[in-house]
């Protein structure tokens, strides 16, 4: 049995948590948050605090809180030579103060509280600065069913990048696309089958291969009458930039 204090609030900590919970592998002894509201519904399932001098014995420490915040709070907790992880993609392992065993215990995947999150669909991305933790956050990641890969910093800083890109990016591009459809009233519904089968296609092809549309062909007609339909300055720059990205990728030559 694995013993986990979890020290966070937002939707990474609440989505570990249900995890952890569930497994019978592990054990949540306790869960810190400076406002005990936030995960207020809680208490009555897992011992709940708001002060880190309460933090009981366990082994692994996970720090999902703000990038920001991982320094200062692994710098106020109570103890020392136990293990501390972070969950965050782009901080390093070192910004974890060094009185205590140091990780990372990165969820490559996006998180909102609202929704369910099936771990056999999240890889966890381990760093550790001591060979000797690493097996424990394997077997950790093992219990709520992730697929778990070893890292290194430039490696996990070079994910988070690309996870910026493909998804965060591309969740503004469909947030543009929504607007574009309701700007006419016509109905954003009827691209979620495209969208689905562009996540889909990566799975068995590369993205190079995979890419289509008028920037690929160099149908020029048709992006000059893409340009000419958008209604806003910053969704016609998109669309150029996007477009002779394509088009530098692919070897057509731009407009």
């Amino acid at each position: 049995m694995i013993s986990v204090s979890i020290l966070g609030a937002g939707n990474v900590a609440t989505h570990l948590f249900k995890a952890f919970n569930n497994s019978e592998q592990i054990t949540v002894k306790q869960w810190y948050s400076r406002d005990l509201k936030a995960i207020g519904r809680y208490k009555n399932v897992v011992n709940i605090i708001d002060d880190v001098k309460m933090l009981k014995d366990a082994d692994v420490y996970i720090l999902a809180v703000s990038d920001d915040a991982v320094s200062k709070l692994s710098s106020e907790l109570p103890f020392k030579d136990k293990l501390v992880v972070h969950t965050s993609g782009s901080v390093g392992v070192y910004d974890i103060d060094k009185k205590n065993e140091r990780g990372v215990f990165y969820p490559l995947q996006t998180f909102s509280k609202d929704t369910t999150m099936d771990f056999a669909n999240v890889p966890i991305c381990i760093e550790t600065i001591h060979k000797k933790n690493y097996p424990l956050l394997k077997a950790l990641a093992q219990s709520i069913g992730s697929p778990s890969k070893r890292v290194n910093s430039d490696q996990r800083g070079v994910l988070h990048l690309a996870a910026v890109f493909v998804n965060n990016f591309t969740n503004q591009l469909y947030r543009i696309g929504h607007e574009i459809t309701e700007s006419e009233g016509a109905e954003f519904d009827l691209l979620k089958p495209l969208i689905q089968e562009t996540a889909h296609k990566i799975q068995t092809i590369s993205p190079f291969k995979a890419q289509t549309g008028p920037a690929k062909r160099n149908d020029k007609k048709t992006i000059k009458r893409h340009l000419k339909a958008l209604k806003t300055e910053h969704h016609k720059d998109i669309y150029k930039l996007l477009t002779a990205s394509i088009q530098s990728t692919h070897g057509r030559k731009k407009l």
